[in-house]
């Protein structure tokens, strides 16, 4: 029964040694600045997401709200230009008759200054078009977003177009 007794405290002291070991790892590695630039980029990149998903959505019918949500989703010259155009926007996009949705396929943050709050993504965007007459069409298109963090959180300063070989 002894020997029992002096087994079972040996395995209980090596079972706490462990847990206490696996628990400052843990700790270390929660708590480190590599953990902390990976949630900020993860940030980003769903702030990008969705930025760009509402940017590439329209409704003819709806023109008023997706403009809002461009101004929502932007800041800096981007917000200041969207705003600046915004009737001629709005009658361009009423005038057109038509309705895209827009879906993020793939995207990266490919540069991220944490300290300047700025940060670099390309997306791939699968982009359905849908007249008022004819037949709808869907294109897949490559952008390069700029982000900006703001008081809201990460909005787009830049939206274009992607090109091939770049």
């Amino acid at each position: 029964m002894r020997v029992f007794t002096v087994v079972a405290a040996v395995f209980a002291v090596v079972a706490f040694v462990f847990a206490v070991f696996s628990g400052f790892i843990w700790y270390s590695a929660a708590s480190s600045s590599e953990s902390s630039y990976a949630a900020t980029r993860d940030d980003a990149l769903r702030s990008g997401q969705v930025g760009i998903t509402n940017f590439l959505t329209l409704d003819y019918k709806k023109v008023d709200e997706d403009l809002q949500r461009w101004l929502n989703s932007s800041t800096g010259d981007l917000r200041a230009e969207i705003d600046k155009d915004k009737d001629s926007r709005k009658k361009q996009l009423v005038d057109a008759k038509s309705v895209t949705t827009s879906k993020v396929l793939d995207a990266a943050i490919t540069e991220l200054d944490d300290r300047a709050g700025n940060a670099s993504m390309i997306a791939v965007v699968e982009s359905t078009v849908t007249p008022a007459e004819g037949q709808k069409v869907t294109k897949i298109n490559r952008y390069l977003t700029k982000l900006t963090r703001t008081e809201d959180g990460w909005k787009l300063s830049q939206l274009g177009p992607l090109r091939a070989g770049v």
